[in-house]
């Protein structure tokens, strides 16, 4: 079997190679996994990755809690590898990033709308898999991102059932605060920072987390994330700030806030206070806001397969990114026609998808080849992708997630309560 040893890493004219590829497999391309490591949390093991390589970076870059598919956004990681977070296509005994393969393809990879706009592949989708819960935290919006030269980071999460037969140690998160709370309360949290526990989860509120359902997160919302293992499209980049100084009795260092801040602001409580959403943080009716659950494009089930909205609606009116869930009843074919390229990860079952071969592993080396992840081109989505489902006793399930603009028919958040199907 191929391994990423045994692979010639190209980094330069890959036109031709991108070509070949997607004339071999109908317009798609097969990517290898990506792993990431964070240092501030423990794995929750339930990414299929083998458990001795689970620190297979070195234990002091932290565990492997996360894996990213179809990715051009480098992991903004302390000490991080020249690659990590960057996706790579395999063809034959080659691999390139599917960043080089988008910079030289452009709109024959992303379509040309992408494309033109933003000369580059912009979101990203992600499992993350921790034991426990993750900092309260926010990411930065367009503007503030600016100011230290990245992109805000509007994000989803889905969480898939096959990834989730135990729900870890805190399957619940915490949202924004409870309304009525004061810019003066959370300065104070930030002001005792070094006296332990900050206290700013006393000023929030927590929803018990499902598995298949999900929520829509803006930029400068805070969320604590719950121990669920989470399916996230979201915008290409990697900024955060983290508002809670003790998690599980672990350190959350200061650098950790203010990572993403002009450093002129490191130690400006104001300023860092007012990096949030306020209407959007005390929202009184916020999980009617940001609340998901799956919708089905249409009525296809009497003909054996069902595909879903998981992810929708739009991030201050305009729709970033969205997915769905693709489910196929044995030996059952379909032909699944999009307007734009996503990224595929297959979660359940076995089969094809054009001339690629599907096949959800149960566990995977560090650095083994797999054939569960793919990107689809934008003209292979457009002119109908062909799956089928080869076994006989198991759906074959996969999400896949979509670039901005590609699906004006999205439902808006909220459509789960007026479903007809």
């Amino acid at each position: 079997m191929n391994t990423v040893k045994s692979l010639k890493t190209v980094t330069k004219h890959v036109q031709p190679l991108v070509e070949a590829a997607l004339e071999d497999s109908g317009g798609l391309l097969r990517l290898a996994p990506n792993w990431v490591p964070r240092s501030f949390l423990q794995p929750g093991k339930r990414l299929k990755l083998h458990p001795d390589d689970l620190y297979a970076y070195g234990l002091n870059r932290g565990g492997i809690d996360e894996r990213w598919f179809a990715s051009t956004t480098p992991a903004a990681n302390e000490n991080r590898t020249p690659d990590e977070g960057l996706s790579y296509c395999v063809a034959g005994k080659r691999r390139f990033t599917l960043h080089q393969a988008v910079a030289e393809c452009g709109g024959a990879i992303v379509g040309d709308r992408i494309w033109r706009k933003y000369k580059r592949w912009p979101v990203y989708s992600k499992f993350f898999d921790n034991m426990g819960p993750i900092p309260h935290h926010m990411h930065q919006n367009a503007s503030q991102a600016r100011l230290v030269g990245q992109e805000g980071k509007p994000e989803s999460y889905y969480f898939p059932p096959q990834h989730n037969n135990v729900g870890n140690n805190f399957p619940y998160t915490f949202f924004g605060f409870e309304p009525g709370t004061t810019k003066e309360q959370v300065r104070q949290c930030l002001a005792n920072w070094n006296k332990g526990d900050n206290g700013i989860l006393d000023l929030s509120k927590a929803y018990r987390l499902k598995p298949g359902t999900g929520w829509l997160v803006p930029p400068c919302i805070l969320h604590a994330p719950g121990s669920l293992c989470t399916y996230e499209p979201q915008w290409g980049s990697d900024v955060f700030g983290m508002y809670q100084s003790l998690v599980e009795g672990r350190e959350v260092p200061w650098s950790l806030l203010v990572k993403d801040v002009p450093r002129k602001y490191h130690r400006d409580l104001d300023y860092l206070v007012n990096q949030l959403d306020w209407p959007g943080n005390v929202d009184p009716k916020f999980k009617d806001h940001h609340y998901l659950e799956p919708v089905p494009v249409a009525d296809t089930r009497k003909e054996g397969y069902v595909d879903r909205w998981i992810v929708y609606g739009t991030v201050d009116g305009e729709q970033l990114f969205s997915a769905k869930e693709l489910t196929i009843d044995p030996g059952v074919k379909c032909t699944i026609t999009d307007q734009g390229a996503y990224g595929l990860i297959t979660v359940q079952g076995k089969g094809t998808m054009n001339r690629l071969t599907l096949d959800c592993p149960k566990l995977i080396r560090f650095h083994d080849l797999t054939e569960d992840e793919v990107f689809c081109t934008e003209p292979a989505a457009r002119q109908g992708v062909v799956f089928e489902n080869t076994s006989a006793v198991e759906p074959l399930v996969m999400l896949r997630y979509f670039g901005p603009g590609a699906n004006p028919d999205a439902p808006a958040v909220g459509a789960h309560r007026r479903n007809k199907f």
